[in-house]
């Protein structure tokens, strides 16, 4: 007797003026159609899907749900519902795949159960790493015109003000905790100065 596959149904909208209605409707007539027990139904409403997973509750079900094995196949209206990075698509991708878990994307009408999906699936993974090589060129090439056009790299440097309100502090004993809160900058900032100081006294 052949299982049923089990199906989570992933929804997600970036704005509250958006609705999920659409994108249910639409998969759960797929999953009528191909006979799939859709066992869960997650959603992130006002959710940019630039988010990080720990920003989208829906999504942490998701992986929960697939390391834990509830599922067979994950289906999305578009591929744009589950991310914006087309290198976090295929991360995740990647870690369903080692589940046993397939992949549905209505839109793009990709399903890695499909040999032609899993070609499809394979290829993902190139793009990524063109889009890796693309995004580091980018950078690369900025930093450049960056240097050649005499502008200082890093973070801008603080007042000079700044600094001898932070080596007073320093010299009153003031911890650095104290410090920051005070004159409004990061402790990194007032250890470096802290060395600083203590270099200069050797």
């Amino acid at each position: 007797m052949i299982r049923e596959k089990r199906v989570a149904l992933y929804l997600r909208v970036s704005t509250d003026h958006q609705t999920i209605e659409n994108q249910r409707r639409d998969l759960e007539e797929v999953a009528n159609r191909l006979g799939w027990n859709v066992v869960l139904v997650l959603a992130d409403e006002g959710v940019s899907g630039a988010k990080g997973r720990d920003r989208r509750p829906g999504f942490d079900k998701l992986h929960k749900a697939v390391t834990r094995r509830e599922i067979d196949l994950i289906a999305a209206w578009s591929v744009d519902r589950l991310g914006r990075s087309l290198q976090d698509l295929v991360g995740f991708l990647g870690e369903i795949n080692a589940r046993g878990v397939d992949l549905y994307l209505h839109k793009q009408g990709l399903d890695t159960s499909t040999p032609a999906g899993r070609a499809m699936f394979g290829m993902l993974g190139v793009f990524a790493e063109f889009e890796r090589s693309m995004i580091s060129e980018r950078v690369k090439s900025g930093l450049e015109r960056a240097r050649a056009s005499g502008k200082k790299l890093g973070r801008p440097s603080i007042p000079e003000a700044k600094v001898d309100r932070i080596k007073q502090a320093l010299f009153e004993g003031h911890g650095i905790h104290r410090i920051c809160r005070e004159i409004g900058v990061g402790s990194g900032t007032v250890q470096k100065i802290k060395n600083t100081v203590v270099n200069d006294q050797r």
